[in-house]
């Protein structure tokens, strides 16, 4: 129906593509669970002879795992490993683990980047009292995955696996330790660290990959409510617990707001990632690869924008960016609504 009416999203991510240092692109947007636009550019690298960016591609999801990291930890919270997120995370280290600054720090801090640690030369600092302010680093998720772990007795990895890309058949998603010409490589500074090649696939790494369709669909079953065609995969309540807002209530108002890890939307904080056109109630994963899984349940949107970039060139605003995503999404909906009339 809106083939072609979509144009200021595919403008929007034309443009970061040629903004950032990268070879390929893809968006993939669904309304009513139907697909609009599915795009693609580029190739997966700057190899001579490199595959075309396709419906197969698997993208560095880096930050955008964390959505599956959510999953694991409202898993474990749905069926009573982790009594509550306001329990503190010593509950759920093993002795060797515990560590006096870890006191007062919460499940609630860790999901919300309200923690206040980081982690310098072998050591954790406290750099501000837990749940009083927000800072993105990437302690916690270390720290979730042990907690997992101990919980569960199972890794991030094996609970997603059986429960989530099992059930939907998702062959396109995973944490790799070995990669084919579908993965799009990283393009980075040269003699820049490859943080993706790890060879630990418990889920604990950032070496996970995704196709911008399968990406989408994860999406959709979010905002489906746990559905594929009218069939429950997932109980609600667990999708709920992750995209549901937990940020402690901060004297900052402009700081981010926070379900596990997904950012929601429920004002315009000015550090917020999601923007100012997007109405309440819409979540949003961000990673460094500018990979961006954005939902709307109130307009029934599921959209992705995937790039095999490496950070920030300069000159680009990543904030900017991302907002504008979300934007261009809401203004070519306006102007469809505008022509129907």
């Amino acid at each position: 129906m809106f083939a072609n009416s979509f144009e200021k999203v595919i403008n929007s991510v034309k443009s970061t593509f040629h903004a950032l240092d990268c070879t390929g692109a893809a968006l993939v947007l669904f309304q009513n669970n139907e697909l609009q636009v599915e795009q693609y550019w580029g190739k997966n690298s700057d190899q001579k002879n490199a595959r075309s960016i396709q419906a197969d591609t698997k993208f560095h999801l880096a930050s955008c795992r964390k959505s599956y990291i959510a999953f694991a930890v409202a898993y474990a919270i749905y069926h009573g490993d982790i009594q509550s997120i306001d329990d503190e995370i010593s509950l759920y280290l093993l002795p060797e683990q515990q560590k006096e600054v870890f006191n007062g720090i919460t499940i609630r801090h860790l999901v919300t980047h309200s923690h206040g640690l980081e982690y310098i030369e072998g050591e954790d600092i406290r750099t501000f009292a837990p749940g009083t302010n927000w800072a993105y680093r990437g302690r916690n998720i270390e720290l979730i995955s042990e907690i997992i772990k101990f919980a569960t007795k199972r890794t991030i990895a094996e609970i997603v696996n059986e429960e989530v890309f099992k059930p939907l058949n998702f062959v396109e998603t995973n944490w790799y330790n070995t990669f084919d010409d579908t993965f799009v490589e990283v393009i980075r500074e040269q003699n820049e660290r490859f943080w993706s090649a790890s060879t630990n696939i418990d889920g604990s790494q950032m070496n996970m990959y995704a196709s911008a369709r399968e990406l989408a669909q994860w999406g959709l079953l979010h905002l489906n409510e746990g559905k594929i065609d009218s069939k429950r995969m997932i109980h609600p309540e667990i999708l709920k617990l992750a995209t549901t807002i937990h940020s402690p209530t901060f004297s900052n108002p402009d700081l981010p707001e926070n379900g596990f890890f997904w950012y929601v939307k429920g004002s315009q904080a000015n550090r917020s990632e999601i923007g100012a056109f997007v109405p309440n109630g819409a979540f949003q994963i961000l990673g460094y690869t500018t990979v961006t899984l954005l939902v709307i349940p109130s307009e029934k949107i599921v959209a992705v924008r995937a790039f095999n970039s490496f950070g920030s060139p300069k000159g680009y605003d990543y904030l900017v960016d991302v907002r504008n995503f979300g934007n261009s999404i809401m203004i070519d909906l306006n102007e469809m609504d505008n022509d129907s009339q």
